[in-house]
């Protein structure tokens, strides 16, 4: 075989075939493979030489190595069997679009370096604000916009700064020890890193309670509490962070009332819709999100449940100004015409780094190859899929439902015969960790209310009625074996 070249169309043909093939018949055999990669810490080190080779080596070695050393290593998210955290979906569509992306392989920071990126990217998010019913001042046409950031992580990071920076204009800069951000305790950690990178004082950032009275959702009396508190302490109240679909349970926070409550304070009001924003697509599940004119910002991950392949999270600003003003760099060597006119957008000044890839490409293929009426289909399989789970569940008096199942998870739990929390913790715990290393499956776990919850997930594309009956009947084999041996 001819050396291979950097790039040579003829061999990029040849060898992208044998790739293509290889990842075919990985999805063809996945069911094969646990689901949890049960390899020990270190495990690679001691298969792979120190060094990097001198001579080039075959595509067939590499492809050797990868299926007997890495593919063990792997946790398998596109498996049938996956029903830990969130999914993180991969298709047909997204991965053709992923492969074009990397194809063209442009950097578009700015309009100039690819026109086509930056416009699609606009057009896809407009698209997508549409199928959600987002309200019009998110779309590009007015003074916001959507942007892809790789992760919700990302997207509440730029908004955070934009609001902190809002602030600052009016108040000061030395007014960043005053500053206070609120949430639930069921808000992802990624808000509290997104303060920790801000500079805001961890004293200041609140979490407040939530328990099974609200279904664990953030109360509006208790944000309206904690914010009179912190202003008549002299603080400044500016940031709330709310959820539909909670990481733990899906819980839904209610965004009327939060959005009249940050509204009336001046707080900028963020909706993190990550997982569950999908959902809303279904005209069933859009009233979820009402409550999303009062919001500042929103996001949802097309990369979970929506067939878009990592990484591709929208976010949508109602005043996409404030995310420039925050963000925005304009050295000599970046400078040009259009951007100088104030033409374009440039997404080098909605995001933290300067670099980006041409993401909009695998949500336009995903929105264009499967469309609405079949998106819409799969999100509803899915959670007709979990509610058959969850009937399972009910149908097993050692089984309880542990919170109400709103999209496609389900929490549970093995009950203990005692009456003693830690124990039947313990128990979950240990039914977790017998399940997991069959390898037939994985799930994972939350705690809610100090007592540990399993979390049943449904939502990879692969996922059929069969697997969840599956998944079900070897949580039953554990739980036996468990309960068989504490009468023992």
């Amino acid at each position: 075989m001819d050396e291979l070249k950097p790039m040579d169309a003829e061999q990029l043909r040849e060898y992208g075939h044998k790739m293509v093939d290889f990842i075919a018949d990985y999805y063809k055999n996945i069911e094969n493979f646990p689901v949890l990669s049960q390899v020990q810490p270190g495990y690679l080190r001691e298969l792979l030489p120190d060094s990097a080779p001198v001579h080039p080596e075959s595509l067939q070695d590499v492809l050797d190595d990868v299926q007997s050393k890495i593919l063990p290593g792997v946790t398998h998210w596109q498996s049938p069997d996956y029903f830990a955290y969130f999914p993180s979906n991969s298709s047909v569509a997204g991965f053709l679009g992923e492969m074009l992306s990397a194809g063209i392989n442009m950097v578009g920071f700015s309009w100039i370096t690819s026109p086509a990126a930056t416009e699609l990217e606009m057009i896809v998010l407009d698209w997508l604000a549409k199928a959600l019913k987002l309200p019009d001042e998110f779309l590009s046409t007015g003074q916001g916009g959507g942007v892809i950031q790789g992760t919700a992580s990302e997207a509440v990071l730029v908004v955070l700064l934009a609001a902190r920076d809002q602030v600052l204009i009016r108040a000061g800069k030395d007014a960043i020890g005053k500053l206070v951000v609120y949430s639930s305790d069921q808000n992802h950690s990624s808000l509290q890193k997104a303060c920790k990178i801000a500079g805001i004082h961890p004293e200041n950032f609140r979490v407040l309670k939530t328990d099974s009275s609200t279904d664990y959702a953030l109360s509006p009396e208790s944000l309206s509490g904690a914010i009179s508190q912190d202003i008549s302490s002299g603080l400044i109240p500016f940031f709330l962070g709310a959820t539909v679909g909670t990481t733990s349970s899906t819980a839904v926070d209610p965004l009327p009332e939060l959005g009249k409550i940050s509204n009336s304070n001046g707080l900028w009001f963020h909706i993190d819709a990550a997982y569950a924003g999908s959902a809303c697509v279904c005209p069933e599940y859009r009233h979820c999100i009402n409550g999303v004119e009062g919001a500042n910002s929103f996001n949802m991950n097309a990369h979970k449940w929506f067939l878009t392949n990592f990484d591709c999270s929208a976010l949508w600003v109602k005043d996409r100004s404030a995310l420039i003003q925050s963000l925005s760099t304009n050295p000599e060597f970046l400078k040009n015409k259009a951007s100088q006119d104030n033409k374009v957008v440039d997404y080098k000044d909605w995001q933290i780094p300067l670099g980006r890839r041409f993401r909009s490409l695998k949500l336009w293929m995903v929105l264009r190859l499967y469309g609405l009426e079949n998106l819409q289909a799969y999100i509803r399989n899915h959670i007709e899929l979990a509610r058959k789970f969850e009937e399972l569940v009910n149908l097993d008096p050692r089984f309880e439902v542990a919170a109400p199942r709103r999209f496609s998870l389900v929490c549970f739990r093995l009950l203990s015969a005692e009456n003693n929390v830690e124990r039947a913790n313990q128990l979950n715990r240990e039914l977790l960790e017998a399940v997991n290393s069959t390898g037939e499956l994985f799930i994972s776990h939350t705690v809610l209310s100090e007592t540990y919850i399993l979390r049943f997930a449904v939502g990879a594309p692969l996922t059929e009625e069969r697997h969840v009956v599956e998944a079900w009947k070897t949580l039953q084999e554990k739980a036996s074996f468990l309960l068989s041996k504490l009468i023992e």
